[in-house]
């Protein structure tokens, strides 16, 4: 129960890695407030979830690639404790096509949805976070940032810019008292990777040195560890979790 009665908000937080881990902190006391979009099935499917639960999950409906929606998201999660203790960066999606036939739309919409909620989420938790020095910011970030993946030029572009946005930021805070990591997850098994063809899911999984595909919940320990006092030492860095793939 070591986050009893911490704040936690996770963007894309009702559905695939998002959900694991809004679980799994509610499983161990967290007020969690989890930010989606649009899905609203998604969103009651979790609260169903979390019912029996010591903690307690909140859904929030925000447009988080939108500072406003940030703001709104960030202050709601505040309100009542007046800080936030973790931000988990989290909210993503794909548009996978070769680089000669991108759509500008597929191009500009990943990037804004993969990557402005980064600088939005961040921004407004953070100042959450200043006057108690002390919280953690983690960003979900992909293998495809550091191996590269044929069609996924825009996807791994901005999970790219995750790492560099966390070593950065890390830099910054770190005299403040608040750590930001990443987790590099790999192929892990959610909505967004069920659109895979087959034969790729089963090329990648045949690379990986555990011959098998990622569940959410290996993603949400690894978020759980960098969260915890047990990484109270580790800041800028990115957690690998892909079962062995690079």
């Amino acid at each position: 129960m070591e986050f009893e009665k911490n704040i936690i908000v996770v963007t894309g937080g009702t559905r695939g890695i998002g959900r694991a881990v809004s679980l799994a902190f509610a499983g161990r006391g967290a007020q969690v407030f989890a930010a989606y979009l649009h899905n609203d099935e998604a969103a009651e499917s979790l609260l169903a979830a979390a019912a029996c639960l010591p903690g307690r999950i909140t859904t929030v409906k925000a447009d988080v690639s939108s500072s406003s929606g940030a703001q709104e998201l960030v202050n709601t999660a505040s309100q009542q404790a007046g800080h936030i203790d973790v931000l988990v960066n989290n909210a993503g999606i794909i548009k996978d096509g070769f680089l000669a036939m991108m759509a500008d739309d597929d191009w500009e919409n990943v990037i804004r949805t993969n990557l402005n909620p980064l600088f939005h989420c961040s921004k407004w938790a953070v100042r959450k976070m200043l006057a108690r020095r002390s919280g953690a910011i983690i960003s979900i970030s992909s293998v495809s940032a550091l191996s590269g993946t044929a069609g996924q030029t825009n996807y791994a572009a901005s999970k790219g810019a995750a790492i560099s946005f966390t070593k950065s930021l890390a830099r910054e805070l770190g005299p403040l008292g608040i750590r930001v990591n990443a987790v590099v997850a790999g192929l892990i098994e959610t909505d967004m990777t069920a659109s895979l063809k087959r034969d790729l899911v089963d090329k990648i999984v045949a690379t990986a040195a555990l011959g098998r595909i990622g569940t959410p919940d290996d993603v949400a320990n690894a978020v759980l560890f960098l969260a915890s006092g047990q990484s109270s030492y580790i800041t800028g860095q990115s957690l690998i979790v892909d079962g062995g793939i690079l």
